[in-house]
């Protein structure tokens, strides 16, 4: 069958990619585990040096790779360029701290030696997204190839051009051809992809339901998986917060890549005695972002990826303004924006609403009034994600205190946005998913974890 790749700013199609056949894909998997068997006894300084090579490439073409991603799925080009040095800066992290985070580890036993042992464990399938479509891939890869590993991309439909760039920047930078291979498939054909006994291991990053799919098949096979799922992150505002520092982080948040984020700032929960002037500022901030064209430099904001992704956003919208909600900017769709959706926020948002108890994955915000402290945290901790978290206060230790200890979330951030850094792991709990991804955690993911006793 043939996928076409259409502009999501103005409906054209911009290419018409052929799927791989069943037959096809096996035996893509069976080239890919011919490379890998050479590539894991390779060097972890080999490794670094192609890791490098991959960085040098990624900042060379950084333009052309952000032009790519504003056709392809109409993110604005300011954040195409920052998605392409954040690429290569994981791609440098690795290449420098890899093989520390795998040597050997000495434990102390009665044995005349003992140590934990760090072996790539093969093909790791990795289902991707279409919102960071460089990112979450490089995000993925870096570690796993620095492992030892080799690695199927099954990426967006939307994005497949995104996706064989991604496979001939791997080839350019030096990896062996078939060590990452790009299979061009649809969403209802990675079952059988996970089935394959030569595919090890799985690594999804998309919405909740797919990764509950994904995850039940691979436990059916007793193999690994790692799913960063969808998220509501929550933003306390305190009565003691620096409003205007408060805002700028919760407007930033809430709009980054037009609002289509995992964890993008989606509930402000704010302290009663704050909420009028923390609005009125969140309201001007927002209403003075600019959508349009993803590719006028100008541009904050700007189409949503697919229609059928803007139409449900809308129907939230309206679902929550009829139970209750008030619409105080945007929510309303213009004739013959294709896929656009303008900033909007919703105040008095409660329990019962699609703003409280969904995600929304577009630029809307709900904003829910706290009576206190306590009141804010048991509202945060009131869904069923549990990715990203941020509290707004000017005391420091208060702060800290609460994100420690009290948020729900697998990351949680004082006087900050929330944001991946290759430095931190990140992942989530409940339904953002398990594992985790960047860091030492990261790598150590898909690897054997191998005792080795010497007597």
């Amino acid at each position: 069958m043939r996928v076409n790749s259409i502009n999501p700013a103005n409906g054209q199609v911009i290419q018409s990619y052929q799927t791989h056949s069943s037959k096809e894909v096996g035996e893509i998997i069976k080239l890919t585990q011919k490379t890998w068997e050479k590539w894991r006894d390779t060097t972890f300084s080999l490794r670094s040096e192609y890791l490098c090579a991959d960085a040098k490439i990624l900042r060379n073409r950084k333009e052309e790779l952000a032009i790519l991603m504003a056709v392809e799925m109409g993110k604005p080009l300011q954040g195409g360029r920052a998605e392409i040095d954040k690429c290569a800066d994981v791609c440098e992290y690795y290449a420098k701290n890899g093989a520390n985070f795998l040597k050997n580890e000495a434990v102390d036993t009665d044995a005349s030696k003992s140590y934990v042992n760090f072996q790539p464990i093969g093909i790791v399938l990795a289902v991707m997204p279409w919102n960071f479509p460089f990112w979450q891939v490089f995000r993925f890869l870096a570690p796993a190839l620095m492992a030892g590993n080799a690695a199927l991309l099954k990426h967006a439909s939307n994005v497949f051009g995104c996706a064989i760039e991604i496979e001939k920047i791997i080839i350019e930078a030096g990896f062996p051809e078939n060590l990452l291979r790009t299979l061009l498939i649809t969403g209802n054909e990675v079952e059988q992809v996970i089935e394959n006994p030569l595919v090890q291991a799985i690594s999804l990053t998309g919405s909740t339901e797919a990764g509950k799919k994904v995850a039940a098949k691979a436990a059916s096979l007793l193999k690994k998986s790692v799913l960063e799922l969808g998220g509501s992150d929550p933003y306390l505002i305190l009565e003691d917060a620096d409003i205007e520092l408060a805002v700028e982080s919760c407007v930033n948040s809430r709009l980054i890549n037009s609002g289509q984020s995992c964890i993008a700032a989606k509930r402000f929960i704010v302290v009663k005695s704050i909420e009028k002037e923390f609005t009125e500022l969140f309201r001007q901030k927002m209403s003075a972002k600019v959508m349009g064209d993803p590719m006028d430099k100008n541009t904050d904001i700007g189409p949503q990826a697919r229609p059928d992704l803007r139409d449900e956003l809308h129907q939230q919208v309206l679902k929550s303004i009829k139970l209750g909600a008030k619409c105080i900017l945007g929510g309303e769709i213009t004739a013959g924006a294709h896929s656009f959706y303008p900033p909007t926020i919703l105040t008095e948002v409660k329990k019962g609403m699609p703003a409280y108890e969904e995600e929304l994955f577009g630029p809307v915000a709900a904003i829910i009034s706290a009576d206190d402290q306590e009141d804010a945290i048991r509202i945060a901790n009131d869904t069923i994600f549990g990715l990203g978290a941020a509290v707004f206060t000017n005391d420091l230790k208060r702060g800290e205190t609460i994100a420690s200890r009290f948020l729900d979330a697998g990351a949680c951030f004082v006087n900050a946005m929330v944001r991946s850094d290759s430095r931190l792991p990140f992942g989530g709990i409940k339904q953002s998913g398990y594992g985790r991804e960047l860091g030492v955690y990261g790598i150590r993911e898909f690897v054997n974890v191998k005792t080795v006793l010497v007597s």
